[in-house]
């Protein structure tokens, strides 16, 4: 009974032993000779058996690895984050670890690899394979410099460009050492495009590679004796970029620019083809800390625009108050339109006064934007970029119907006094870009304003030399009996025999001559030039011969009103009776029996 329950436990023993060894035995054959490089770690972190791959790889014995710390054959105790992983795998604690390191062969060469760490099933310990991607790597890379690169110069491109300057822009990279500073030249080649329309793309392209070899020796040039050389790079077209790190201040830029500048100044010799060129080089430094990419190039892209505006063929310097009036222009101009219709415009009136007897004759309608953010503005603020964007055209309209209903809501308010005329500034694209001629009809039928009281107010260098429909629409507006003035008279140098062709009823005199008018009898003070009065009291008998009235701008003194009434002058605007103001204040003079010289 006993033989028959005992007899068979040794044989499966057996059995089972001779397994075991034949799969241990089987199991170390294929680890031996397995083409993957591969190690057992124990837990403590040394090798206790190696491959004939991981000891080709590394260049030792398999069996010289065997004691070694794990860690420092594949370089994983680099960087706290991959060493906190390894030591976790070899707690059991993760389940895996892969990473990529570049580990240094005996024979000196270094290899790219792939290192993954695994625990083992069943006992202590972890796998760690090593797989060498330095082929794959070395593709990548060359794979990353043609994207990387631009094929014509062989320049970084703009990828690479923006790459370089977002990392200089880190708080790592300036706050460890340098100066914080951070400079970049942006350059446009001055008629690159006319190169390519005359003489093909391919002597374009060459171009375009002769000046990257000059940026090239220019930055090694300029950083022969500094720690870094600046980086060039081609963004784009004809237009390049200089990164200068760790800058030292805007003299170094400029230096940099002006080198680069002669540097372009040598004609280019392609194959045959002798060209000479130019550049223009906006120029910004700054300090690293609180600067953008975007901000830079921002910055970078309007100085190149100041260059080319400028004249071309130089460098510009950042300037950051041309940059804010830059700003603020943009800013009006883009809110100007829907000023208009959130009804931000104002009309303010400035009287016009008879020299004579020193009567309210008339008022010039000026109008002011109070706009939400920059307060009341003037004409000359937004007057120039309603004229650019085509606004000035509805501005006009509005303007025009605003000042003839207050002109109308006068006269029907002081039935006793004389009607006064209103004056309304117009532009010349006005004229151009809508039907003045109906709107003035169609603003005179609905206000209800007699057409002699309305005066139209255009600057003399756009009546002179009129033709075309600017001349028919001023011609049927004084059929219609609307005045015409010319604004600022004397300014344009014209030929005055030219007004007896105009349909001209006023010429206001500019406030240069005006001023010239200041002695007020004071010995101390500086005597006006006797020419000065002559040259307005020939334009003023000019004008008497023509028909035509006569007003003196900015009238300040009564010394200056004494002199233009005694030279003829018909009537006087400025501070001297008024400054712009609203339309109650006028009510208010209208309400007097007479206007006396110097109220204000």
């Amino acid at each position: 009974m006993s033989g028959t329950s005992e007899g068979p436990t040794p044989a499966a023993d057996l059995d089972r032993s001779a397994v075991t060894d034949s799969h241990y035995t089987t199991y170390h054959r294929v680890f031996a000779t397995a083409p993957l490089a591969m190690a057992v770690v124990a837990p403590g972190g040394l090798v206790v058996g190696a491959n004939a791959a991981l000891g080709d790889l590394l260049g030792a014995d398999p069996g010289t690895l065997v004691g070694r710390v794990a860690a420092d054959l594949v370089d994983l105790a680099a960087d706290a984050r991959t060493r906190h992983a390894y030591h976790e795998v070899l707690r059991g604690r993760q389940a895996r670890l892969r990473c990529t390191r570049r580990v240094k062969h005996p024979e000196g060469h270094s290899l790219w690899v792939q290192v993954t760490v695994t625990p083992l099933t069943g006992e202590p310990g972890v796998l760690l394979s090593v797989a060498d991607i330095s082929s794959r790597r070395e593709l990548q890379a060359r794979l990353r410099h043609l994207q990387m690169h631009d094929p014509v110069t062989r320049l970084p491109n703009r990828t690479l460009f923006f790459e370089r300057l977002t990392a200089a822009l880190e708080a790592e990279s300036y706050e460890e050492g340098g100066t914080g500073r951070i400079g970049l030249c942006y350059l446009d080649l001055d008629g690159f495009k006319a190169v390519n329309d005359t003489l093909g793309h391919r002597v374009g392209d060459r171009l375009l590679a002769a000046v990257a070899e000059r940026l090239t020796r220019v930055a090694d040039e300029t950083g022969y004796a500094r720690a870094a050389t600046p980086l060039v790079a081609r963004l784009g077209g004809d237009e390049f970029a200089l990164l200068v790190e760790d800058s030292t201040g805007t003299e170094q830029l400029a230096d940099l620019a002006e080198s680069a500048l002669k540097a372009l100044e040598e004609p280019f010799d392609l194959a045959g083809q002798r060209l000479s060129l130019t550049a223009s080089i906006g120029v910004v430094e700054r300090h690293a800390a609180g600067t953008t990419a975007t901000g830079l190039m921002q910055a970078a892209d309007t100085t190149l625009y100041w260059a080319k505006a400028d004249g071309k063929g130089r460098w510009t310097l950042f300037d950051p108050e041309r940059n804010a009036h830059r700003m603020t222009r943009q800013a009006l101009s883009s809110t100007l339109r829907p000023a208009i219709e959130r009804e931000e415009f104002a009309l303010e009136y400035q009287p016009l006064v008879a020299m004579e007897d020193g009567r309210l004759n008339g008022v010039e309608a000026l109008i002011r934007w109070h706009h939400p953010q920059f307060g009341t503005l003037t004409p000359n603020r937004f007057i120039g970029l309603a004229e650019e964007d085509g606004s000035i055209v509805q501005l006009g309209r509005w303007a025009l119907h605003t000042a003839c209903r207050q002109a109308r809501r006068w006269q029907l308010d002081h039935p006793g006094e004389p009607p006064i005329f209103v004056s309304v500034n117009v532009a010349v694209r006005q004229v151009w870009d809508s039907d003045l001629v109906a709107d003035v009809a169609e603003i005179l039928a609905e206000t209800g304003l007699a057409p002699q009281l309305l005066q139209l107010e255009l600057t003399e260098s756009a009546v002179m030399g009129s033709a075309g429909r600017p001349l028919q629409a001023l011609q049927a507006l004084s059929d219609m009996g609307v005045r015409i003035a010319i604004d600022d008279f004397g300014t344009g140098y014209s030929n005055l025999a030219y007004l007896s062709r105009l349909p001209v009823s006023t010429l206001k005199l500019d406030g240069s001559f005006v001023r010239g008018f200041q002695y007020d009898g004071d010995t101390k003070a500086i005597a006006p030039n006797p020419a000065d009065e002559v040259i307005v009291e020939a334009m003023i008998q000019l004008a008497h011969r023509l028909g035509l009235t006569v007003t003196a701008e900015c009238v300040e003194t009564s010394a200056q009103a004494t002199r233009l009434r005694r030279i003829g002058c018909d009537t006087g605007q400025g501070w001297l009776y008024s400054r712009p103001v609203p339309p109650d204040r006028i009510s208010e003079l209208l309400g007097a029996q007479a206007y006396a010289v110097g109220n204000p």
